[in-house]
């Protein structure tokens, strides 16, 4: 598959964007890579569902072993649930993962659906990383990923069946960002979203939703912002599901693991107070 651009822009157009580029550029961090070790899909999102509680049981090394298997394969179950909203997709679509991270679920569409995929990121260390997984999983020819931002990709207009975002909408500005996905997709083509988003009922931001906007780097929108910047670029949700229930099993569990990281908390604490939702929206374009 060749890719054509058409844009000369600078992939890092803002300080900002250095920052978060740079953070991700340096992470290591052991919560992603073990659990991508499994069975080399690498993932940067959180699970859905609940876990088997037999995971914590046995000696300290078994048990460990066991909570990382367990956490990927709710990890795994998540993009699972996010690649069935993306509708009916054929070999000859192309399909976009914007912020790919180190491409997990590019791999997942691709053996899905047999179709073509872009994953495109600002962090060169993670499209180095994804593109070695597709050369491993062998199919480096369809699944490519690209140093690019994602608010200006310079792919040309119209050309992608589907779109996903999976936790990167907090990186950007969404107005910006659905006028560029708006223009990618094709007549009747999907975007799906899955993100954190805050509360606007609740009339701000929580200390535990701005822990984790410190913690990553971010910029959590409220969940309002998603529907008015959609509406705007003609993007018309078709889907909303709450994954907030069905999150926190996910973050009790990594609570308890080895891998835990110390943000595990004030994501639980912003579910159950209810600052915090969890929500996947799928969404057409007309």
């Amino acid at each position: 598959m060749t890719t054509t651009m058409a844009t000369s822009s600078p992939v890092l157009r803002t300080a900002y964007q250095k920052s978060v580029a740079a953070y991700w550029n340096a992470e290591k961090a052991p919560v992603n890579l073990l659990l991508g070790d499994v069975d080399g899909l690498y993932h940067h999102h959180y699970g859905i569902g609940d876990y088997d509680p037999s995971v914590l049981k046995g000696s300290a090394d078994a048990r460990d072993d066991q909570v990382i298997k367990e956490m990927h394969r709710m990890e795994t179950a998540q993009a699972d649930f996010l690649l069935n909203h993306l509708g009916n997709i054929h070999a000859n679509d192309r399909l976009l993962d914007a912020g790919s991270g180190r491409g997990g679920t590019s791999l997942m569409a691709h053996h899905r659906f047999g179709c073509p995929i872009d994953g495109v990121s600002i962090s060169e260390s993670q499209v180095e990383f994804a593109t070695t997984q597709a050369e491993r999983h062998g199919v480096a020819d369809d699944v490519r990923f690209h140093f690019l931002n994602m608010l200006d990709t310079g792919f040309p207009a119209s050309s992608y069946r589907g779109i996903w975002t999976d936790e990167s909408t907090m990186y950007v500005d969404l107005f910006e960002l659905f006028a560029e996905f708006s223009r990618l997709l094709m007549h009747g083509g999907r975007y799906v979203c899955i993100t954190g988003c805050s509360n606007d009922v609740t009339g701000g931001r929580s200390k535990a939703v701005s822990r984790i906007d410190e913690h990553y780097t971010c910029n959590i929108h409220p969940r309002s912002e998603y529907f008015n910047a959609m509406a705007a670029n003609g993007l018309v949700p078709i889907n909303v599901v709450d994954l907030t229930a069905q999150t926190i099993p996910y973050w009790e569990l990594r609570a308890k693991s080895a891998v835990a990281t110390g943000i595990e908390e004030s994501f639980l604490t912003a579910y159950k107070e209810g600052s915090f939702h969890y929500l996947l929206i799928a969404a057409d374009r007309i």
